[in-house]
């Protein structure tokens, strides 16, 4: 990944400290800010991305906007499902209090925080993701950011994140670890009303699912795996997803695959 480490406009000193000390750990370069702009940095450091210290937490600085953790979607389906309305994608797994869930396409981590509310303080939620400066925006934001409720707060807590290739890290698994794994890779096509996904766009891995992951998958699931697609995508039955769940009328469908544990 091409970046340097900065900090906002006036940093305190624990928030410089903090960018000093990541970019040392990581073995990346770490630029003071002064009153540089961020476009003087990233054309003088010839990278394409900056991570950014702030008051407000992380962001990742790119051409197509900043990044940064916060709940997306996940706090209206959190809200819709206490107040007892359908969410599909835990239609789709089945979900219930203390199931184990592999989530193995994180990104900003919206679908592992709806499922570690469900799951609960009994259960398990573990989150995969490739791209380093995606997995540091979801691990600070999951250990830092304040739900409106404490139920919320625990249940960002309560997701591991790991940053490692998804099929890599399946074949180091034991069989049958986890209820569900999950795939919610970045789509072929974008969808259009989702402009707020560009930035990840630029940083995510944008493989397709592959054939070894979805094997490996089968045996480490207890239950199902579930794949996340655009309705109708092609993606389904190339990996021999026969069964769905979904609104007739969404823009994305659930692929289900029985596993016999």
């Amino acid at each position: 990944m091409n970046f340097v480490i900065t900090t906002g406009y006036n940093p305190t000193v624990a928030i410089e400290e903090a960018a000093r000390e990541l970019a040392q750990q990581l073995g990346a370069e770490f630029i003071p800010r002064n009153r540089t702009s961020l476009v003087t940095i990233q054309k003088n450091a010839h990278v394409d991305q900056l991570l950014i210290f702030s008051k407000q937490g992380p962001l990742v600085y790119t051409q197509e906007g900043n990044y940064f953790f916060h709940l997306s979607m996940a706090d209206l389906r959190i809200k819709n499902l206490k107040n007892g309305k359908h969410d599909h994608m835990i239609s789709a797994m089945q979900l219930e209090a203390g199931m184990s869930v592999l989530d193995c396409t994180l990104g900003l981590a919206t679908d592992a925080v709806v499922a570690s509310v469900v799951t609960g303080p009994s259960g398990k939620v573990t989150g995969v993701e490739n791209s380093l400066l995606v997995a540091l925006i979801a691990r600070i934001g999951l250990a830092n950011f304040v739900g409106e409720s404490p139920e919320i707060t625990d249940a960002l807590r309560n997701i591991e994140v790991i940053q490692a290739d998804a099929e890599e890290y399946l074949c180091n698994l034991p069989d049958h670890y986890y209820d569900i794994v999950y795939f919610d890779p970045m789509f072929r096509q974008p969808i259009q009303s989702s402009s707020n996904l560009k930035p990840i766009r630029l940083l995510a891995d944008k493989r397709p699912i592959s054939l070894i992951a979805l094997n490996e998958a089968k045996r480490v699931a207890k239950k199902r795996i579930v794949l996340k697609e655009a309705q109708g995508s092609s993606e389904f039955e190339r990996l021999g997803f026969t069964e769905f769940a979904g609104g007739k009328y969404s823009s994305v469908q659930y692929g289900i695959m029985e596993v016999q544990s």
